[in-house]
């Protein structure tokens, strides 16, 4: 009986599951996107609808870039755009995010108040906005797991170390 734990065969089966998985969840978001700011649920997104569902998955564009990405998809000149046009473009521009920059955007949604760290008050907020009912011991311990200098609270360096383990 080996104890060396998994397979590589097995870790490569489940990385490939977990990207597709992160794929899926990356597609819903579109989705969900897309029809949440179809205010007036006709299947398009006018200049207004296209900058705000840009915007919710974290693209901050312009008026001139929003109505660009309009021109380019607007195959009838109603300046609207489809879900697949919508879909079509913000799927391209996802790829081509940094990672690193995504996690850096990531951890200034934990840091509310602008320390440069996360603090046990910033992660009870984001618990409780997630609806996770989590003790201040059960916080503080996820805190310690990843708090490499010692200083009770989690540095953007140390954010970055815990979200580019593989």
């Amino acid at each position: 009986m080996s104890t060396a734990g998994p397979s590589p065969l097995s870790v490569n089966k489940t990385n490939r599951q977990a990207k597709e998985e992160l794929l899926n969840e990356q597609k819903q978001e579109i989705r969900e996107a897309f029809t949440l700011f179809d205010l007036d649920n006709d299947g398009l997104l006018d200049y207004h609808e296209l900058k705000v569902a840009l915007r919710a998955l974290g693209f901050n564009y312009s008026k001139k870039e929003v109505l660009s990405v309009i021109e380019k998809y607007d195959s009838n000149d109603q300046k609207l755009i489809r879900y697949d046009d919508f879909y079509r473009f913000v799927a391209s521009k996802i790829v081509e995010r940094d990672p690193v920059e995504e996690i850096k955007r990531a951890f200034k949604l934990f840091d509310d108040d602008g320390t440069g760290k996360i603090s046990l008050k910033n992660l009870r907020r984001v618990a409780k906005e997630l609806g996770e009912n989590l003790t201040d011991d059960e916080l503080m311990a996820m805190i310690d797991e990843f708090d490499l200098d010692g200083d009770g609270e989690i540095s953007e360096h140390e954010f970055l170390n815990i979200c580019m383990e593989n």
